[in-house]
């Protein structure tokens, strides 16, 4: 399959919004619109800064909104843009997809790691 500049293109988007935290904030996002805070307590082992990136990155794509309210102390919201709402239906179908298949995912990695084990154990 021949590489286009379009082929490229869409590549680079889908690293974005298919990489390890933009999916979970994206499907958070989904929920309604949320504080860094709330966006952070809501996505488990995630850094302050990688969530910062993160939500440049989608920011910049015109997946995420951040709103900034001139109170004090400043108060910051994200949101999905109306084109971000529209990958809910395929963000909500992995991030579902990975929590209902947790437990049969364990246990292939238990079971490869096992047969790893024993053949590196057979070629020593």
């Amino acid at each position: 399959m021949k590489h286009s500049p379009t082929t490229c293109r869409a590549r680079e988007i889908l690293d974005r919004v298919g990489d390890k935290w933009s999916l979970q904030v994206v499907a958070l996002l989904g929920e309604g619109t949320q504080r860094f805070s709330e966006l952070r307590r809501g996505i488990d082992g995630i850094s302050q800064r990688m969530l910062t990136v993160t939500l440049r990155g989608l920011e910049r794509d015109g997946i995420v909104t951040r709103t900034v309210y001139p109170v004090v102390p400043p108060r910051v919201d994200y949101s999905l843009t109306p084109m971000g709402a529209t990958l809910m239906d395929a963000a909500g179908t992995l991030v579902s997809w990975a929590e209902s298949h947790l437990s049969e995912i364990d246990a292939a990695r238990a079971d490869y790691d096992a047969r790893a084990a024993e053949s590196a154990r057979g070629q020593a």
